[in-house]
């Protein structure tokens, strides 16, 4: 290939694209060169000379202009006199490099040397301790023994909040400005800085509140020392005392890869999760995760869980067994003549789809909560974005358009992701909304109306239309929106109106191009799949009234129908199932495994981390009790085996299978292996890349032709949805200590150069 450059490290050949770093070159073949301030998703800057080698280059003639060829018949190699940054140098055809040199070990060791003549050397009461790249590298690379007395170190706060979820212990830090660099890089969050110079230089935060960014926990990923740490985990655990499971965050519909670190606690004697890590997968959250997805995991195990069913006698909600409760709730189904069964988007896949056979086998109806955004999923799932889509292959020549949406409210990591795309790939963005939200500092282009008339002002602009050159001429066209001050008929107008677009336009059911919806929760999609394929489903902007409604996920009050016999499946006793008749404890997604859909349609499996919280079971096991209580004789055993059942009934599900949504393989750049110092306490994916099935407009067969818009009211609808935050109050995030500061306003000012 053309652009492919041919070198040796150590005498061993290896081939890489033009423009590669040599610490990058060598990784391909398995020869980590060691690295403190280079990360291969930041920009390199060569501040540590801990990657320090030889580096040599063909001779050239500068009479011929030619390559000097020995008497071997080889190019002649001119080593460089002094050693090279193995993290800022690319490669170039024909160069040598070697790493193992004497004189690249004495460097090594002079650059760890130094390093440690400022470290407090507290290993053994450090939380890096057991995934700590300097102790690592010191022990790989370093000196024996130091020429510098202990008693000269200097000394700085140990414990400096940088705000409510990060501290900073000053004397670990050694300097290599990863945190500050993915602040200003990645997250363009300015607000943390290094603070004077030389040995009295220090990490600071900017903002206030402190360390005001929705992605601070990713500092401490990448930081390759102890020097930051989260007030949610410092002083829990060991590294080695904590089990790890993969599983997949559903608190918005990007659906990030995880990985839930637990341990038994010694004060409650249970097994809890002890922090939540990025699990990398390069086509949805590559390694970064929120802080709301890494900090909100407390409910899980809280102490006010739902551990027993619960059924009204004599008034009041009393514990009963579950045989007592599925007998009950059995005989009301046979007596009823109108059955309701309503739905939240946090349910598995598997639950969902079992709920809507229960329903048909009680002769009732399926209804999607009214508070989910889901009355446009059918659109997204004929025009959403292609199987193939990559959000890292757009770039130039490819236009991004944000309608009504806040992505990093709504999707935080998407918004890295996409944000990405247009500063350092050079995709065009377009933005329409009636309010300023980030996005808004990369784009192009900038349309605003007014609160609440999106759809009617979109559906009439030439803008976003194929009547504009650009959106018409684009190599792939990403249409990104929201429902933000929108009622659901009003939101599934401007869903309709983008999916023409991408008709006329010709980009229909290509791959990087389509519709990206703004979910609120992980499954939204998944639940609308899978609830409304095949089974009743009742119109949830309708009235709904019912002898019996069964209510499974649902928070909001409101959304309950009037029925004579009611029963809440939940985690809590919230305010609605307080006025249930039969209340069901619920397993949290830590407690159980399943699959989750994300709002681009891929379908990824998540695990058991935990025990069940008391007798709590999971929402499968229910239906299916119910079911046998009607007469039917089903006999699933697992959510593997649901979901088989669920890819021969659900078209669009058809070929999935766990062993598909299982399977992994090596990511570029690898990740979450020994070499902690390349990528940082990320995890390995073993767990499964997931699988995004095909839009419609992809399928052998369809045919895209234009949707009939139905015109939404231009006034101001009684079920318009408020602009999404991140942090919000609700039943889940109400048990994070660290995130009710921030919902709340701790009003914590750290001064720039806190001491």
């Amino acid at each position: 290939m053309a652009d492919q450059v041919n070198l040796t490290v150590d005498g061993v050949a290896v081939a890489v694209p033009k423009g590669t770093l040599i610490v990058d070159a060598a990784k391909k073949i398995q020869n980590d060169i060691p690295i403190f301030c280079y990360h291969p998703k930041l920009k390199p800057v060569g501040m540590c000379r801990m990657c320090l080698v030889e580096v040599g280059t063909p001779k050239i003639d500068p009479a011929t202009k030619q390559v000097v060829m020995g008497e071997d018949g080889k190019p002649v190699i001119a080593m460089i006199p002094k050693l090279q940054t193995a993290c800022t140098t690319p490669v170039s055809e024909g160069m040598v490099v070697k790493t193992a040199t004497l004189q690249v070990k004495d460097a090594r060791e002079d650059v760890l040397e130094f390093l440690l003549t400022s470290h407090p050397l507290d290993c053994p009461i450090c939380d890096k301790g057991g995934e700590c790249p300097l102790q690592n590298l010191t022990l790989a690379h370093g000196p024996g023994v130091s020429r510098f007395d202990y008693a000269d170190k200097q000394h700085n706060d140990k414990h400096a909040p940088l705000g409510e979820m990060i501290f900073l212990d000053r004397e670990r830090c050694i300097m290599c400005a990863r945190c500050v660099r993915f602040e200003d890089e990645i997250a363009d969050d300015h607000v943390l800085g290094i603070h004077d110079r030389g040995r009295y230089a220090e990490i600071v935060t900017m903002s206030d509140p402190g360390f005001d960014s929705y992605f601070s926990g990713c500092t401490t990923d990448i930081c390759p020392v102890g020097a930051l740490t989260t007030t949610d985990f410092r002083f829990k655990a060991r590294p080695w005392e904590l089990e790890s499971t993969q599983s997949v965050c559903n608190h918005c519909s990007v659906g990030c890869n995880i990985n839930l670190n637990t341990r038994l606690d010694t004060k409650t004697g249970g097994h809890e999760i002890k922090r939540v890590m990025p699990r990398q997968n390069e086509q949805v959250n590559e390694i970064w995760m929120c802080d709301k997805g890494r900090f909100a995991h407390h409910y899980t195990r809280a102490q006010d869980r739902l551990k027993q069913p619960l059924m009204r006698k004599d008034g009041k909600l009393q514990e009963v067994t579950w045989e007592q409760a599925m007998l009950a709730i059995g005989e009301k189904l046979k007596a009823s003549t109108n059955t309701i069964g309503v739905i939240g988007d946090r349910i598995a896949n598997e639950d969902a789809y079992l709920f809507g056979k229960l329903m048909n086998l009680a002769k009732g109806n399926v209804s999607l909560s009214p508070s989910i955004a889901a009355g446009y999923a059918d659109v997204v799932r004929a025009y959403g974005v292609g199987a193939g889509t990559d959000l890292k292959q757009l770039g130039k020549g490819d236009v991004i358009v944000v309608v009504n949406a806040d992505v990093e409210e709504s999707a935080p990591v998407w918004f890295l992701r996409l944000k990405a795309a247009v500063t350092d790939r050079g995709a065009t963005l377009i933005v329409a909304h009636s309010h300023s939200t980030k996005m808004h500092r990369y784009a192009r282009q900038i349309l605003r109306y007014e609160n609440g008339m999106a759809a009617k002002e979109i559906i009439g602009s030439t803008e976003i239309s194929a009547n504009n050159e650009a959106l018409k001429t684009a190599r792939n066209l990403l249409f990104v929106f929201g429902d933000e001050q929108l009622d659901g008929p009003s939101t599934r107008a401007l869903a309709q109106h983008l999916a023409n677009v991408l008709i006329d336009t010709g980009h229909a059911g290509k791959a990087n191009s389509g519709l990206l919806p703004m979910y609120a929760h992980g499954n939204t999609q998944g639940v609308f799949d899978l609830a409304a394929s095949g089974w009743p489903l009742a119109a949830s902007s309708q009235p709904l009234a019912a002898n019996v409604a069964w209510l499974v996920g649902v928070g909001d009050a409101a959304d309950a129908p009037k029925a004579s016999f009611t029963i809440v499946q939940d985690l809590f006793l919230t305010d609605l199932a307080k006025s249930a008749d039969v209340v069901l404890p619920a397993l949290s997604f830590a407690e159980r495994e399943g699959t989750y859909t994300s709002g681009d349609r891929r379908v990824q499996r998540f695990y058991r981390a935990l025990p069940a919280s008391g007798q709590a079971k999971p929402d499968w096991w229910t239906f299916q009790e119910a079911a046998k209580q009607l007469g039917a004789t089903w006999t699933y055993w697992s959510t593997q085996q649901i979901f088989d059942d669920l890819c021969v009934s659900v078209p669009a599900y058809a070929g999935l299978s766990y062993d598909a949504l299982s399977q992994a393989e090596v990511q570029w750049p690898p990740m979450g292996r020994e070499d902690l110092y390349y990528g940082g306490t990320v995890y390995d994916n073993t767990g499964g890349l997931g699988v995004r099935y095909a839009a419609d407009a992809e399928r052998a067969g369809f045919v895209a032709k234009a949707i009939p818009v139905t015109a939404p009211d231009p006034s101001i609808a009684a079920m318009q949805r408020k602009s999404r935050a991140l942090y919000q109050q609700g039943e889940l995030t109400r048990h994070s200590a660290v995130l009710q500061q921030r919902i709340e306003g701790s009003g914590m000012v750290i001064p720039l150069a806190a001491k």
